[in-house]
């Protein structure tokens, strides 16, 4: 049987083995475009920006200008020269390009934040690595200059506070424009950016420093909400920074027991969940964190370093939002938030990026269906009433 068959292949006219050559590279064409390009497009799409309620009765050219339209990402977690092999960096920076660039160019944000550990290896890596990393980081994460990209320090990218060290956070600084208590004013509304890894309170020189900044900004924040009938003294010399009750961005959760309360399909898996928090590893000590809603009081929080989506409210009234990871390495389901946001309001929106699973599901899919055609092609695959009539004409013969 084997012997007919590669005598029937030989005896295909060219044209018709060129033919179905043709067909094959271009189905193997669109499952490629499709699973590289076109799925980011068909899943961003079905996301929408939420509405704020203050802002429900305003015209669209209103709410363009008051509404600050922000997405907020963590842990993308660029692989290094050290422990990236270079197929997992090629992939999972291909996906989170597409990603990236995909919910720009649907969305049309003003304001991107990343809350931290946008590389995996910044806290050791050399500085020509380090120069690498940032190459490789500009080119996935460009961006116009209608939108502005804010990114903030995390453990990886400075090392915990036993491994940073000022030579490692000035690099980051320098790079990024990112200070500890810096703040972003945008269309009325503070964002306060807070170094976490720098909230360790045992003194050293770069927490002394962090922590001398975000007491300054407090207090410029503080005496900016006061009404001016209250001001006193020690707000006289102040400079006035707009009313808005601020946002805290940061990559450490504020202390939380565990993730046991979290839910939600992006929520930590049913083992993870039960595992206590260590305090200054996986969450702030639960001074720090006291300090930091003392200090600034602020009407949200948003953090990322769990990998894992959470909510908690702190206080009985300050909510919290843990942001999962952009990376497919970190999660099967990706995502990232998508905020309306005023000076007295907000609103938050979860947008999904593809699933892995699905994306692989789809290529098995196709390379069955592939192998399948080919064999039929070939006729090593043979309908059954042809196969039995032979098997039976062979019989009589003998």
């Amino acid at each position: 049987m084997l012997g007919s068959s590669s005598t029937a292949v030989k005896n295909l006219p060219l044209k018709r083995r060129l033919c179905f050559l043709l067909k094959l590279v271009c189905f193997v064409s669109s499952v490629l475009i499709f699973c590289e390009f076109l799925i980011y497009y068909m899943v961003i799409f079905q996301c929408r920006w939420p509405h704020v309620k203050s802002a429900a009765h305003m015209s669209e050219q209103e709410t363009s200008a008051s509404v600050l339209k922000a997405i907020i990402l963590a842990d993308t977690h660029l692989l290094g020269e050290i422990k990236g092999h270079w197929l997992d960096k090629l992939r999972r920076e291909w996906q989170m390009e597409r990603s990236f660039q995909t919910a720009l160019w649907l969305l049309q944000p003003d304001i991107v934040f990343i809350l931290g550990d946008v590389f995996d290896e910044g806290k050791w890596s050399s500085p020509q690595a380090w120069a690498d990393d940032v190459r490789r980081f500009r080119k996935m994460f460009r961006h116009s200059v209608y939108t502005e990209l804010v990114v903030i320090a995390g453990n990886h990218d400075i090392g915990f506070h036993y491994e940073m060290t000022t030579y490692k956070v000035n690099r980051f600084e320098k790079v990024f424009n990112f200070t500890s208590g810096k703040l972003i004013t945008r269309k009325g509304i503070n964002f306060v950016l807070v170094n976490s890894v720098a909230m360790e309170g045992d003194g050293c020189a770069v927490c002394r420093t962090s922590e001398a900044k975000l007491v300054a900004l407090s207090h410029k924040l503080n005496c900016s909400q006061q009404k001016p009938n209250n001001s006193n003294k020690r707000c006289s010399d102040v400079e006035k920074l707009p009313a808005s009750e601020p946002i805290l961005l940061q990559h450490y959760p504020l202390y939380r027991k565990s993730d046991a309360e979290c839910t939600g399909e992006d929520s930590a898996t049913p083992e993870e969940k039960n595992i206590p928090f260590k305090e200054k590893y996986d969450v702030l000590s639960q001074e720090a964190s006291q300090k930091l809603l003392w200090w600034f009081q602020p009407r949200l929080v948003l953090s990322g370093h769990t990998h894992s989506a959470c909510e908690v409210l702190h206080a009985g009234k300050i909510p919290e939002i843990s942001v999962p990871s952009f990376s497919w390495r970190n999660r099967n389901n990706p995502s990232f938030i998508m905020g309306s946001i005023t000076p007295t309001d907000f609103s938050l929106q979860k947008c999904f990026l593809p699933f892995e699973s699905r994306v692989f599901t789809i290529y098995c899919a196709a390379g069955a269906l592939l192998v399948i055609l080919v064999l039929a092609h070939v006729q090593l695959l043979t309908p059954p009433f042809y196969f039995a009539q032979r098997l039976i004409s062979k019989h009589k013969a003998v």
